[in-house]
Order: structure tokens, then C-alpha cells, then sequence
């Protein structure tokens, strides 16, 4: 009897998980929520120039932060990442039928005009990406982003800003900043953001490693943000082809050698770029590896900007990676949620993802 019962249950638990697998409607919807009351959260918001350059997909963006406004407080959320890509094309000025409606200052307008949202409600931290640079095929390091998110702009940002390097052209900007902010109570943690160009220069990542390695950081939690890292194989990109990288421009496994290996107290580095249409295990990856000092590193790759219909389609079904940090100091639970499904009834089934890709639990002691 006892067998047949545990049996049964085997079973049971094997169709509920592959039900939330599938995303099944007859699985009852449930509302972000932390686990821990006393847990607090990060966003990562990936790649967004599906969303910038199509017209009819910048509401899915204007859900998007609205949704992290009307959960700022039950969600205790503390700081939004966004990966890269911020436009599809920084300085181009063709229009290509079903690709893209705006040119590239109009998708630099529109993106800017997205975020006005979170201004003065939510700090957020942005990188630039591969098509942040050139013309569109990172042709060189011209990039539009002072021009629309100078360091003053955002001032909850802004308060958390405390240096920014120079980029090629000589001028302070964003392109290369860290950011200093302290966890709520109870985990009071300080932590530092370095967020770095796409294909940082040699220059750059001494400069990062500068920062990281002054003594009033020595017991801060460190995460890098930057565009490409790491690949769909949740190994370090080795190499790339874009004209930037074979300018001196770091991959991901200089980004690691370089910054990342040898800094004390880089825990965690989040990254967006890899993408292919419609196939999840091609955007998201996830690895944990040692630094020089024996501690764990999180290295997270997280982008749906193919998800949803392609290249050209919905910009990624405005998927969000939710980071909750629990009390204990150590652990993080990764979920993955979509505001744009959740709003309405008839799609809420949809709004998780529950497989090991996309909700997993990590440490970083």
C-alpha cells in the first residue's frame, strides 16, 4: 500500500513540474512575490533593440517599467540592469521594411523616452552593446548614449554614480561607469556595479580593476554589467569578429583574465547578447567558477530578444530576470517572468518560466 501511494505521489510531482514546464493554463497563476519578506530584488532587463527599433513593440517596454514601479515596494527592488543593445543601429539612417520604422537617432529618442518612466523612481544602470557603436556593425567607438543619458539624468542613479572613465573620444560618459549602493535592512551589504563598454579596451579593464581594488571596496559584493561574455555553452566567449575586437576590444575571456579573475570582490557578472530566434537555450546560460581568491563568481548570460517571433518580432515577450538576494547573505534565486503575459487573464499561464534554464538557485559565500 505504502508503495502504491508513494508511487502515486511520484507521479503527481511528475506531472505538476512538467505542467509548470509547459506553462500549463491549468496551473493557478501566482504574482511575483518574494520568498523571504526580508529578500530584496535586482532586475536584469535583456537586450532591447527588438523592442527600440519597432514601433509597435515599444509599449511592451513602457509594461515593462511600469510594472517595476507598481512592484518596487512588495518586490523591494533596488537596482534594474539593462545588458546592452540599446538601439539596433547607433548611427544608421536606413529604414528596411519589417526590420525596422526609425532611424537611429529616432531609436535613441524612442529608448530615451521608454526610460523616462523610471527617472527619479527606480535606479537603473545601463551598457552599451554592439550596436551602441558605429554604424552597425561596431565599426568604431562613435556611440549616441551621452547625448541622451548623460550622468545626471536618472538622480537615483545618479546618487549612486561615483566615477566614470573617459571613452575614446576623451569625454565622460556612462560607457564606462560604477555605481556604489547598500542592500536594505537586514542584509546591509554594499555593493559595487562596474558597468563596461562592449568590448572593453585593455585601457578599460584597468581602469575597472583600479576601482575594484581600492581598499573601500575590499568588502563590497562587486558585479560586472556588460553586453557579450558569455556564451549559449555558459562558456566565455573566446573571441569575436566585430571590428572592435580585432581593435583591441576584450571577449569575454579577457573581460575574465584581465578584471574579473584577479578582483577580490567580483561575485557576479551579468551579460545579455547571445541570441537565436525563438530558442531559449541559445539567449540564457548561467556558470559558476573560482576567482584568484577561491571565491565564487556567478557569471549569468540572460537575452530574449529573439524570443517572441525572431529577430523582428515582439523584442522578447518582455521577459525579465528576477534576482531575489535572501537574508542569509548568500543565496540568490533566479526567476524569470513576463509582465506582458501577466497583465491579462487569458495569458497568465504564460507569465513564468519554470525550467532549469530560467528559475535555478545560487550562492556566492
Amino acid at each position: 500500500m505504502f508503495q502504491k501511494i508513494f508511487t502515486f505521489a511520484l507521479l503527481f510531482a511528475a506531472m505538476i513540474v512538467n505542467a509548470i514546464e509547459k506553462n500549463d493554463k491549468h496551473i493557478p497563476y501566482q504574482a511575483p512575490a518574494l520568498e523571504n519578506p526580508s529578500s530584496w530584488t535586482m532586475v536584469v532587463v535583456p537586450d532591447v533593440q527588438t523592442y527600440t527599433k519597432l514601433i509597435r513593440n515599444h509599449g511592451i517596454v513602457e509594461l515593462m517599467t511600469a510594472w517595476m514601479i507598481d512592484n518596487r515596494e512588495n518586490l523591494r527592488i533596488q537596482q534594474v540592469l539593462f545588458t546592452g543593445d540599446l538601439t539596433y543601429h547607433n548611427d544608421k539612417s536606413d529604414v528596411v521594411k519589417n526590420q525596422n520604422d526609425l532611424i537611429s537617432n529616432e531609436q535613441w529618442k524612442a529608448f530615451s523616452r521608454m526610460m523616462e518612466r523610471l527617472d527619479g523612481e527606480l535606479p537603473y544602470i545601463l551598457c552599451t552593446g554592439n550596436h551602441d557603436y558605429g554604424h552597425g556593425w561596431s565599426e568604431n567607438r562613435r556611440c549616441f548614449m551621452n547625448d541622451f543619458f548623460p550622468t545626471d539624468r536618472n538622480p537615483l542613479s545618479r546618487r549612486q554614480l561615483i566615477a566614470c572613465a573617459a571613452n575614446a573620444f576623451g569625454i565622460i560618459t556612462r560607457e564606462n561607469a560604477a555605481y556604489e549602493f547598500t542592500a536594505p535592512h537586514p542584509d546591509n551589504r554594499k555593493f559595487l556595479v562596474i558597468s563596461l563598454q562592449f568590448a572593453p579596451t585593455d585601457k578599460i579593464l584597468a581602469w575597472a580593476k583600479k576601482i575594484a581594488d581600492q581598499p573601500r571596496f575590499k568588502d563590497h559584493i562587486g558585479i560586472v554589467l556588460t553586453h557579450s561574455y558569455l556564451g549559449r555553452d555558459a562558456k566565455r566567449i573566446q573571441a569575436e569578429r566585430y571590428p572592435l575586437n580585432k581593435k583591441g576590444g576584450n571577449a569575454g575571456e579577457g573581460i575574465w583574465q584581465k578584471l574579473v579573475y584577479p578582483a577580490k570582490n567580483i561575485r557576479m557578472v551579468v551579460c545579455g547578447h547571445i541570441a537565436s530566434p525563438d530558442k531559449w537555450d541559445h539567449g540564457v546560460s548561467f556558470s559558476m567558477d573560482k576567482n584568484s581568491s577561491g571565491k565564487s563568481v556567478a557569471q549569468m548570460a540572460f537575452n530574449t530578444q529573439a524570443i517572441g517571433g525572431g529577430w523582428h518580432g515582439s523584442g522578447g515577450d518582455g521577459w525579465l530576470r528576477l534576482l531575489e538576494f535572501m537574508p542569509d547573505k548568500k543565496t540568490i534565486k533566479a526567476r524569470t517572468f513576463s509582465p506582458l503575459f501577466a497583465v491579462s487573464p487569458s495569458t497568465r499561464y504564460l507569465a513564468w518560466r519554470r525550467d532549469a534554464l530560467n528559475e535555478f538557485t545560487f550562492e556566492i559565500e
